[in-house]
């Protein structure tokens, strides 16, 4: 017996029955033979932490753009954050931490330079839309390693696809990705309020009466509750034979009573208006050249462009910069340089 048949019975043992467990796998759209130490789901957790979209998450922006101070987040630290809260939920409930972990690390690959501003301009100017959920599973299948994609698991692929929306009925096929759903929520949520208060933009008497209440007073307290009650709820819906991750009624209308402020206030508030219109300036700017001169973008997005058409090429190029490369880009197209010395 080798150690991943071992490590897929101690699941047996461990995990319970509505788990997702990995020598139960739907398996791969290619298949290939499975390593002797590791399971399908370690595989592709692995796979997506050494891939060059992962690296590239700690120069993409969560929420404030450009800051100068070296604790707020970034899109690679929320995902770790993600990961880490997933990964106690599970515990807690007996699901597979593995399955967590990957899609937790492969949720937001596909999110653009300059956090949401990014993606709601390049969802208005692609003629299909532009949604970083589905250019999450593009990236992993079609991107990655020139084109050949890391041929990862439906499960995988089906938890990051689904991770997104607050009250969508769209859900993952595995509790284990519905758990990465919420931890997503209660990670950006509560971080966006701790880096908000930190970059003095937000004082704590600010935060809904309510939500304190419900939750706690400080960030810590909050995210406690909010997991805790993830775990308890759930294993009460399991026992009841509703086979579905959530928090009770109480705790989600306290945690979107949060998101509602966040968004009227930071996300979407006046305070950072001028910034998001900055980063959408710069890349429609970036965006528009490339639609005009696409044979300047490198040979594997010209490749793109040939077999899929422009915009996809381009759409594929501009989604994955990060916020560094993207003022780069704008700088050398459009700022002028020194030619005469």
């Amino acid at each position: 017996m080798n150690i991943r048949q071992k490590i897929e019975d101690k699941e047996k043992l461990m995990l319970i029955k509505e788990a997702a467990f990995s020598s139960n796998s739907k398996g791969r759209k290619i298949n290939e033979e499975k390593d002797n130490i590791r399971t399908d789901y370690m595989v592709d957790r692995d796979r997506i932490i050494h891939s060059k979209s992962f690296r590239r998450l700690k120069h993409k922006t969560q929420v404030y753009i450009k800051t100068q101070g070296d604790h707020y987040r970034t899109r690679l630290t929320h995902t770790l954050e993600v990961n880490q809260i997933g990964k106690s939920i599970g515990k807690g409930i007996g699901l597979n931490e593995d399955l967590i972990e990957a899609i937790a690390m492969g949720h937001d690959i596909g999110h653009v330079a300059f956090a949401h501003s990014g993606e709601e301009l390049l969802n208005k100017l692609l003629p299909r839309g532009f949604n970083h959920s589905e250019n999450s599973v593009r990236v992993l299948t079609k991107i990655e390693k020139l084109g050949l994609g890391l041929n990862l698991t439906e499960e995988v692929l089906d938890g990051i696809l689904n991770h997104s929306g607050f009250s969508s009925k769209s859900k993952a096929m595995t509790l284990e990705g519905q758990v990465v759903r919420y931890s997503d929520k209660i990670a950006y949520i509560n971080h966006d309020i701790d880096d908000s208060i930190r970059a003095g933009l937000l004082e704590d008497e600010q935060i809904p009466s309510y939500s304190v209440k419900i939750l706690g007073n400080t960030n810590s307290e909050r995210i406690d509750t909010l997991v805790k009650d993830c775990i308890y709820t759930t294993i009460e819906n399991i026992e009841k034979g509703v086979r579905e991750v959530s928090l009770s009624e109480e705790v989600f209308e306290a945690l979107n009573t949060l998101r509602e402020f966040m968004f009227k206030k930071i996300y979407r508030g006046n305070i950072l208006e001028d910034e998001r219109n900055k980063a959408k300036f710069v890349l429609e700017q970036v965006f528009n050249y490339f639609l005009k001169n696409p044979d300047k973008m490198p040979e594997f997005y010209i490749g793109i462009v040939e077999n899929e058409g422009l915009y996809r090429g381009v759409s594929d190029y501009i989604a994955g910069m990060s916020d560094d490369y993207c003022i780069m880009q704008f700088n050398n197209i459009y700022m002028p340089k020194f030619v005469i010395y």
